[in-house]
């Protein structure tokens, strides 16, 4: 793992694979351990640079102040865009997974030229905040459960990892991974401010960004191969945000995993690498 330096901002990066193969790079959701390290791997064995990164506020990347972020969604996009210049990539197949699909999602609208393919996960065609009426949106009943729950010390590292684990189930996620996650990004977490911890573990930075213009609309613009993947029993962002980001985004495939939820599962990296060798 390393920062580079693009957009103005540090990034956090890590790489998988030889700098000579394709790259994919995938954006964290927000912090870059969203995505497996057995996916990293399966996809770089498959012929594939991979490069997963931290979005701003989160694990080694620029962190100023979480609850107070000075950016928006189009900055989250230009980072992406020139990640790929730094890395001296032409073109890269972009991943998002949760609010990073919604970067991913802009991004490719956005520079048509830089990204030749996308791979969406658990994430929806419209920002955090109200859904489409015709979009399901968050289970109240598991996220009323959750969110009365007594919050950890976000300084105490056996607080949070607990706390991660317990509050998996609910969201369809494997409680061990999430526990080990949640030890990973506590780890990576160079600030001692609660904020700065509670921000890397719940993403909850994204939630404040201004989003505007909507993009869901354009979505019938993006002509890139494009791969959705969904849990069936994520609770967060139902699965029918999945099926329909497939049926508006034009040649979109959907890969819909019976035991997901909000996360990718690591058992689960063979068969979603495999799905984005293709694109």
């Amino acid at each position: 793992m390393t920062t580079v330096r693009a957009n103005g901002v540090d990034l956090g990066i890590e790489s998988f694979g030889s700098e000579d193969d394709p790259l994919v790079l995938l954006a964290g959701g927000t912090t870059m351990l969203s995505w497996p390290d057995a996916l990293c791997e399966r996809l770089a064995s498959g012929g594939r640079r991979v490069v997963r990164y931290d979005l701003r506020d989160s694990g080694a990347s620029t962190t100023l102040d979480p609850e107070n972020p000075a950016y928006d969604l189009r900055d989250l996009v230009a980072d992406a865009a020139a990640l790929v210049e730094v890395l001296g990539a032409g073109t890269a197949h972009l991943g998002g997974i949760g609010v990073g699909g919604m970067v991913a999602q802009v991004a490719a609208l956005a520079h048509p030229d830089v990204f030749s393919a996308l791979t969406l996960v658990g994430t929806r065609p419209v920002a955090p905040g109200p859904a489409d009426e015709d979009l399901p949106d968050h289970n109240p009943e598991v996220m009323g459960a959750l969110f009365s729950r007594m919050q950890p010390d976000w300084t105490d590292r056996d607080a949070v990892t607990a706390f991660a684990a317990e509050g998996a189930e609910p969201m369809g996620n494997d409680p061990e991974q999430a526990r080990a996650t949640a030890a990973r990004i506590w780890d990576r977490t160079r600030s001692r401010d609660p904020a700065v911890h509670q921000a890397n573990q719940l993403g909850m930075v994204f939630s404040r960004i201004d989003c505007s213009p909507r993009w869901r609309e354009r979505l019938g613009e993006l002509d890139v191969p494009t791969l959705v993947v969904h849990g069936r029993a994520d609770p967060f962002f139902p699965v029918g945000n999945g099926e329909v980001l497939a049926a508006e985004i034009p040649a979109a495939r959907l890969l819909v995993l019976g035991d997901m939820g909000t996360s990718l599962r690591d058992n689960a990296a063979d068969q979603v690498a495999a799905a984005m060798l293709t694109l």
